[in-house]
C-alpha cells in the first residue's frame, strides 16, 4: 500500500458529497422482466497511468484482443457485463466482446462462449465518461465461478480506463480472438483489468433484500502482496467464509492501491470522498460497506512529491475524521450499514507524527460510535510484542501489507451479524 497527501475537506465539498449521495444512481439501473439483478463482481476504475508497474493502459489496444478473468460472488441464470470509459477523452469503438466460463489461464470452457451486445449492437461506440452495461445473456453461474471476458478492438482504443492492481492476469492477442476457447493466441500478459468494471447476475425472482457488501479502501482491500490469481484478498476470503456458513452474499472489492480519503492522485484514483458515490452507492442492492482508508493520506504527507503523490501535504487526524464522517453520512443517506475498520500497523507508521495520527484515527473509529460497527484490523494484525509492526505470521515482507494468512485473519475478524 502507498501513502498520499491530503487536501482539507471543506464544508462545500461535504455538501457536494452529500448531494451526490442522495441523487439517483446512474449505473445501478433496475432490471426489467421477472428477474432482479445483483452485483456479482466489481472493481474500482482509475485513469490511465503507470503507477505500480507497467501496464497497457496508456497505450491502449490496436487490432488486439484482451481477455480478462473475474470471480463472481452470486448465483444466477443470466448476467451482464459493465464496461467503463470513465476517463476516456474520445469515443471508444469496441469491435466485439464475449463472455464465457474460464477454463484456467486464457482458456475458456467449450460451449460457454456468449457474444455480448450493448443496446442491441455488437460493435458499440462508447462516449467518453460512459459506463455501459451489456444486454443480458443466458449463462448459468454459481458463486465462485470464474468468467473470461474478452474484448476486441480493431481500431486504436486510445488510453484505457483500468484497474491497476488486479492481482489477476489479463491476456492479450494480436488480431480478433474473441471467440477462441484456446489460450494459444494469448501470448502477452498484464496484471491489470482494462475497460472492465462489473458483472451483474440475475437468477430466480427475488425480493428487495440488499445483500451485497462493498469492501472500500486502498491496497489493503485491493489485496496487494496476496497470491496472484488465487483470490486471497480479504474480500474474497470474506465471501468464501459467508458461503461456508450458509450466508452467501456478494462481496465487492472497491479497493484501489495507494488511494486516499482526502486527495486525488494521477495514479491512485480519485479521493474516497469523490469515488464513494459510484464505487459504493451506485452498486446494485448494496446493504453494507466496510471502510478501510487513511493509511496513504498519512504516509504520503511524509514522502517527497512526485506526479503520483502530489499533493502531499501532511494530514491531521481531525481532517481524516471529517472525511470518514462524510462517507458515513453518504452511506446512511442511502440506508446502507457502514462499518469502520481500524488502520493496521506498517512501515512508515511506527513513530512520530504518522504513528500519532494513525493512533488518533483508530481511537476515534473504535470509540466514537460514529460507525454502525467496527472491525479492529489493527489489533488483529499487530504483533503483541511489537504493536507498531505486523505479526510475522501475517506479514508479506514489505513491512506494510499482509500475506494470504493475514488477509484471512482480516476476513475472519468481520462479525457476520454486523453485515
Amino acid at each position: 500500500m502507498r501513502a498520499f497527501p491530503r487536501l482539507p475537506l471543506t464544508a462545500a465539498a461535504l455538501a457536494t458529497l452529500l448531494i451526490a449521495a442522495t441523487a439517483p444512481a446512474h449505473t445501478a439501473t433496475a432490471p426489467s422482466g421477472p428477474h432482479r439483478w445483483t452485483a456479482g463482481w466489481a472493481t474500482a476504475v482509475q485513469r490511465p497511468s503507470q503507477s505500480w508497474y507497467a501496464t497497457w493502459a496508456e497505450a491502449g489496444f490496436d487490432d488486439q484482443t484482451v481477455r480478462q478473468t473475474v470471480r463472481v460472488g452470486a448465483d444466477g441464470s443470466h448476467l451482464r457485463v459493465r464496461l467503463s470509459h470513465a476517463f476516456g477523452t474520445t469515443p471508444l469503438h469496441l469491435t466485439g466482446a464475449t463472455v464465457g466460463i474460464s477454463a484456467g489461464g486464457a482458456a475458456v470452457r467449450p460451449g460457454s462462449v456468449r457474444a455480448l451486445t450493448f443496446g442491441g449492437s455488437v460493435s458499440p461506440s462508447i462516449r467518453p465518461g460512459d459506463r455501459p452495461a451489456s444486454d443480458p445473456v443466458r449463462l448459468p453461474v454459481k458463486a465462485g465461478d470464474r468468467l473470461a471476458i474478452t474484448l476486441f478492438f480493431k481500431a486504436p482504443s486510445g488510453p484505457a480506463t483500468f484497474h491497476n492492481v488486479a492481482m489477476e492476469t489479463a491476456y492479450r492477442a494480436d488480431g480478433d480472438h474473441r471467440a477462441d476457447v484456446s489460450a494459444d493466441a494469448f501470448t502477452q500478459e498484464s496484471s491489470s483489468w482494462y475497460f472492465l468494471e462489473g458483472v451483474d447476475v440475475a437468477g430466480k425472482p427475488a425480493g428487495g433484500r440488499r445483500d451485497a457488501v462493498v469492501a472500500f479502501g486502498d491496497s489493503l482491500t485491493d489485496g496487494a502482496a496476496s497470491t496472484p490469481g488465487a483470490d486471497k484478498r480479504y474480500p474474497d476470503q470474506l465471501s468464501r467464509r459467508l458461503s461456508a456458513e450458509g450466508r452467501q452474499r456478494p462481496v465487492l472489492n472497491a479497493g484501489i492501491g495507494g488511494n486516499r480519503v482526502l486527495s486525488d492522485s494521477a495514479c491512485f484514483g480519485e479521493k474516497a470522498t469523490t469515488r464513494f458515490r459510484h464505487d459504493v452507492l451506485d452498486q446494485i442492492r448494496v446493504g453494507t460497506v466496510i471502510v478501510l482508508e487513511g493509511t496513504n493520506d498519512i504516509l504520503m504527507g511524509e514522502t517527497a512529491a512526485n506526479p503520483c503523490t502530489t499533493p502531499n501535504r501532511r494530514v491531521t487526524a481531525a481532517e481524516l475524521i471529517e472525511g470518514h464522517r462524510a462517507l458515513i453520512r453518504a452511506a446512511r443517506a442511502r440506508g446502507i450499514t457502514v462499518i469502520g475498520a481500524t488502520l493496521p500497523p506498517g512501515k512508515g507508521l511506527e513513530s512520530g507524527t504518522p504513528a500519532e495520527t494513525r493512533a488518533a484515527l483508530n481511537q476515534w473509529i473504535r470509540t466514537s460510535g460514529a460507525y454502525d460497527a467496527v472491525v479492529d484490523f489493527d489489533r488483529i494484525l499487530a504483533d503483541p510484542l511489537n504493536p507498531e509492526q505486523l505479526l510475522p505470521a501475517y506479514a508479506s515482507g514489505d513491512g506494510l501489507h499482509p500475506n494470504d494468512a493475514g488477509y484471512r485473519a482480516m476476513a475472519d475478524a468481520v462479525d457476520l451479524d454486523s453485515l
